[in-house]
């Protein structure tokens, strides 16, 4: 049966990584397998910028930004293929000279629509050098444009995925001839063929997009590290590798600010029961964590997930009426249209209380709207601590020593929300 197979920038990011990259996938001869890659490094970055500067009037750092990327990627040529490296040379040039010209072409169209018809070339260009470099390794290898097989609406940085299209473009590919698939996450295209991109983890997304239509046995998403932890190993000096968990908990933790894999990728892989295994592409021994259908051992480890740099808003009507329906579905319906989610939400008989992240361009205009029809008080310089399946104990333990401003807790989860002052730069999970 299918795999897919998904690799990000870090991956890829320089000639060294996509040597290793080769020596990797020499481990998986089994066929099919597609594999789904995203820009180089920083690539997208780097285009972002390089948009910014199309759009302005100071030509020279359009051009000196176009001759970085050029030549950053012209580099990775050279380091891998050598006195070879000519035709693949001559693929890069094509595209570099495609991008520029799309950027003359579009500099005054809306940003939305540029920003996706130059910003792709960073996967199609690292997808042209990693499919030629597996083809130099005796990998036979076939380059697939991700635009001609996901088919979008038009709401570009953001489109969403016509299934039934791209299910028939995707199911209509010959996969049985041996040869391993090249092909770009994030990006898709109208069915007039404008490029499109799939907003946040959109290369997770495409993975998930092509195992579903391809009715997949398995999607790996290679990072840079073991598997997915209980906690963030950066924060918590004891965090503990998943060895498997449900799609619907690996949802309700990154709901909570876990950097798990985004909702968006596992709804299409849940409809399908195709789990989706995270694994090290440093380390191709460690086990791994895999996201699959059944239940069996959420709960067998508690989660922690802490999002810092918080606000609490407490809300309440200056008539000193009920914080009824009506107004709880104005004050949410103003949340939704400043694009801000709350990690946490407690209403009262006259009061409602929200924990938003402290984004000034998104919760400056919100205060202001708010402070207009309510009473607002306004706390800054937070931390909301999440834990899924605590028990009392450890929440006695995670709590002692600070002050508790909100709470929050059901059968499975509990939240508390400290002063950022109070909590430590590194945390320890009580035995």
């Amino acid at each position: 049966m299918t795999q897919v197979f998904k690799f990000g920038g870090a991956s890829i990011k320089d000639a060294a990584a996509i040597r290793h990259l080769g020596r990797l996938l020499a481990h998986f001869p089994e066929r099919p397998l597609v594999v789904v890659i995203s820009a180089m490094g920083k690539t997208t970055n780097a285009l972002e910028a390089l948009l910014a500067a199309a759009r302005g009037d100071d030509r020279d750092d359009y051009r000196a930004r176009l001759e970085s990327l050029r030549g950053d990627h012209l580099a990775t040529v050279e380091a891998l293929f050598g006195s070879t490296a000519g035709p693949v040379t001559q693929r890069v040039e094509a595209l570099v000279s495609e991008l520029d010209r799309r950027h003359r072409a579009h500099a005054e169209r809306e940003r939305p629509f540029h920003y996706d018809q130059t910003v792709c070339f960073g996967e199609l260009l690292s997808t042209t050098i990693v499919g030629a470099w597996l083809d130099e390794v005796g990998m036979a290898t076939e380059w697939l444009d991700a635009r001609e097989l996901v088919v979008t609406d038009d709401d570009h940085q953001s489109a969403s995925v016509d299934w039934k299209t791209t299910a028939e473009r995707v199911r209509g590919l010959d996969l049985a001839d041996g040869r391993l698939r090249v092909t770009q996450g994030f990006i898709g295209a109208t069915p007039e063929g404008a490029s499109t991109t799939l907003g946040r983890e959109g290369s997770d997304y495409t993975a998930a997009i092509l195992a579903h239509c391809l009715e997949a046995e398995v999607v790996t998403v290679w990072k840079d590290v073991p598997g997915l932890f209980n906690a963030d190993p950066r924060r918590f000096d004891n965090a503990v590798q998943f060895d498997r968990i449900s799609f619907s908990e690996a949802i309700e933790l990154a709901w909570h600010g876990a950097t798990v894999i985004h909702p968006k990728t596992l709804a299409p892989l849940q409809q399908k029961a195709i789990p989706l295994t995270v694994r090290s592409f440093l380390t191709l021994e460690a086990p791994g964590s895999t996201i699959a259908g059944d239940a069996l051992h959420d709960g067998d480890v508690p989660a922690f997930m802490l999002c810092e740099e918080q606000t609490l808003l407490e809300i309440r009507p200056r008539d000193f009426a009920f914080m009824d329906e009506a107004r709880q579905h104005d004050i949410l319906g103003r949340l939704v249209t400043a694009g801000l989610h709350a990690g946490l939400i407690d209403a009262g008989a006259m009061r409602l209380s929200l924990c938003l992240d402290s984004h000034p361009a998104r919760l400056e205009p919100l205060v202001t709207s708010l402070c207009a029809d309510y009473s607002v008080a306004r706390l800054d310089g937070l931390t909301l601590l999440t834990v899924r399946h605590p028990d009392d104990d450890l929440l006695r333990a995670l709590g002692e020593g600070r002050e508790v401003l909100a709470e929050r807790r059901n059968a499975t989860t509990a939240q508390y929300l400290f002063h950022t002052r109070e909590c430590p730069a590194t945390w320890h999970i009580p035995e």
